[in-house]
């Protein structure tokens, strides 16, 4: 009778290479860090002051 080790071994690696590949993707589903909530989409009220374009007279 053939043994079933080698079978099993490789059924064992490719279920752990499934659910490894599960929990990975959970994990960055479930991450709260967002990065374009952190960093700033354009000039601040600073830049804003400091570059201020005087309106022109309408003629």
């Amino acid at each position: 009778m053939p043994s079933l080790q080698p079978a099993l071994l490789l059924f064992r690696r490719g279920l752990h290479a499934i659910t490894t590949g599960w929990q990975n993707l959970i994990d960055r589903i479930r991450d709260p860090y967002r990065p374009e909530r952190h960093y700033m989409c354009g000039p601040g009220p600073k830049w804003h002051a400091k570059h201020a374009v005087q309106a022109a007279p309408a003629g």
